[in-house]
Formats: structure tokens, sequence, C-alpha cells
């Protein structure tokens, strides 16, 4: 690798290229059969999935967004009631509880893995709390065992959201299987991807796998004939069997980002800098490094250094959503909570992905030492 060959933070064409030989005529199948929304293909994906993440249904739909949201539909969860959830995450996490005409309620996150606090989330409980949303965020899972005591001491639901974390574990769980429901996305960042908007519900309760079926097609059992208003989001069969081609690879490229990470920790303590970037890493659990988070204080200066060399770099997330101009009727100001507020100003992602090599890695902690020594 020549010193001025850019260096992506995320190589999607080469997952593809992997996988082409064998989805390249799936996919040409799939389009000649005519079956293209469910079908037997979708079928076949959805009881790989489950099986992988250990639920008894998988429920495909068209987006995580939609995951979510299909999730607290099938809980009844609408308005008058509010839900707990991170400010520190992507947007859909609380724009689905808004969309089902409830009240996001915000709890601050840990300073070791700004992941959810359990303490906190607790602590704003109120009689019209329905449902926790932790998020398994960049890649690792939330305190599963914590949440699960509070949301059976409270009598409330967990809604997992599991969208960055598909293979992630702690203690003897993998994510999208201890809570009621689980969200998973499979858009083309994730570590399992689709070739664009793809989505799936993971439950073992059987009823609200039922509803959940039901919902995704117009709140419909039988054509035509609409026990509930529900949504359109259907997974395609275009996706499913690309998804189901991937899914076999997932366990070697989650360990290939693995190896990633432990080597972007070396270098990091070989070239004397963990003072100023810490590695955001527990070692609690199977990690799955959907993204290789640092923690920087000069994060602004430092991302515009390494853009300058060419470097890819990213910031999830910079506006924690209890700021968000959306959420300003919420009544949460500046100061509520530090802890995530701290993190929007210091997070940093750098390239991972599988394929991405040596080379690169020593290029992008090498780049990152010379910035704090100019």
């Amino acid at each position: 690798m020549s010193a001025s060959e850019p260096i992506r933070l995320l190589d999607i064409g080469a997952s593809w290229d992997e996988v082409a030989a064998e989805a390249e005529p799936a996919v040409l199948e799939v389009l000649r059969s005519g079956q293209w929304a469910l079908g037997p293909r979708v079928q076949a994906f959805e009881e790989e999935i489950a099986a992988y993440v250990g639920a008894r249904h998988g429920i495909g739909v068209a987006s995580g967004t939609d995951a979510l949201l299909l999730g607290l539909m099938a809980l009844d969860v609408g308005p008058g009631d509010e839900v707990v959830t991170t400010p520190f995450t992507f947007f859909s996490t609380a724009s689905v509880i808004v969309r089902v005409g409830a009240t996001p309620v915000f709890a601050d996150i840990r300073e070791e893995d700004c992941l959810l606090d359990p303490a906190a989330s607790a602590a704003v409980f109120s009689p019209r709390t329905r449902a926790l949303i932790p998020v398994h965020l960049y890649g690792q899972c939330v305190d599963d065992a914590a949440f699960d005591a509070i949301a059976r001491r409270q009598k409330i639901a967990i809604v997992e959201d599991a969208c960055q974390a598909i293979g992630a574990t702690r203690g003897m769980a993998r994510a999208g299987s201890f809570g009621d429901l689980a969200a998973f996305s499979f858009y083309p960042t994730k570590n399992l991807s689709a070739a664009g908007d793809a989505g799936v519900v993971t439950t073992n309760d059987d009823a609200l796998a039922a509803r959940v079926r039901r919902l995704r097609v117009h709140g419909s059992e039988k054509r035509y004939e609409h026990i509930e208003v529900g949504l359109n989001s259907r997974l395609d069969a275009l996706q499913a069997v690309i998804l189901s081609i991937r899914l076999r690879r997932l366990a070697a490229w989650n360990e290939a980002r693995l190896r990633l990470a432990d080597r972007y920790d070396d270098l990091i303590a070989a070239h004397g800098i963990r003072d100023r970037i810490r590695p955001l890493r527990r070692h609690e659990g199977t990690h799955v490094f959907h993204q290789y988070i640092v923690r920087v204080e000069r994060r602004d200066e430092l991302r515009a250094y390494l853009a300058g060399l060419g470097i890819g770099s990213e910031v999830y997330y910079p506006i924690p959503l209890h700021l968000q101009e959306c959420f300003t009727n919420l009544g949460y100001r500046e100061g509520d909570f530090p802890v995530a507020e701290r993190a929007a100003r210091e997070v940093l992602a750098l390239p991972i992905y599988p394929g991405l090599s040596e080379a690169a890695q020593v290029r992008v902690i090498a780049s990152i030492r010379a910035f704090f020594e100019s």
C-alpha cells in the first residue's frame, strides 16, 4: 500500500466479491422465479437467522427501523405510554417510539462502553413506562442479565435494538435472544448486509411472532381481510437469498473483525498513544466490532487531519438524541445526560472491515501518532 492510497472507512464491494460466484446465480434464479416478495426463500432465511440468533422465530421485514417499529406495535405500545432508551444511538431507536404515539424517555450511558446504564434506566421509570429499548451499540451487548432483572421487576417489555450486533454475545446469550422481541438491520454497512434495506424481528414468543407477521402485511392474515392496521414491510426474496448466502460467512467475517480490533489495540500500545486515544472496548462476551471506536479529546481536529491524508473515519454519533431539534418538546436540555454528551464530543470510528490490510492499520495508527506529535 502506498502512502497516498486512500483508506476507506468501509469497503462494501469487497464483501460482495467474496460471495458473487454463489450469489449472482441465486439472484438470477429468484428473478426468473417471479416470487419476489416473501415466499419460500424468505421463509428459509427466517429459519436460518432464528437458529443463528437462538430464538424461536425470525420474521423478515423491510428494514431495521421497521423491525423496531413492528416490535413496539406488536406490544401495543402507544399514546400515553413511555419507552425508556438511550440518547446515544442512531435516530431510529427513538423515532419509532414517537411513531407509535408513545414518549421516549432517555437515560444516560456508561462511561466505559457507551451502553445504556441499567441503574440510570431504572431511575427514570414511571407508572407510564411500558417498554425498554436497550441498544447493543457498535457490536457489543448490553448487560442482558441486569436489564432482564429490571424488566421482570417492573413488569415491562424489552425490545432489543440489535441492529449493530449480529453475532455478539454476553454470557450464554446472543444479541437478539433475551428480550421479548429484537430488531436487526441488514443495511449494506452492517456485519451481515443485504444489497439494500432489510431487517428481521426475532422473538421466542409465538403470539408476538404471529402478530408481527400479520402487521408486516397490512394487518392481514388472509388476502383482503384486515384484522388491524399494519405496515407494508415485507422482506424481498432477492434480499433473503443474498442474506442466506452471506450468513454462512458471518462467523468468519466477525472473527476477522475481532483480529483487526486486536491489531489496532496492539498498534495503539506500541505507538505509545493509549493515553491520547482510548479504544472503546469491554472484554466481556463477544464483541463483533461493527465499529472500532476510540475516544479522543481533539476528535474533530484529528478527523480533519486524517481526511487530509485520505484516511476515512466517522462519528457515531455527533448529536445525542435528547438535543435533536425534533425532540425539543420532550423538555431535555444540554447537561441532562453528561456521559452521552461527552461521548458525542469524543468518539471516532476508524476503518474496520474484513480484508483491511495490516499495512493500512499501521498507517492509520502511525498517522494518529503523527497528529499528536505535530
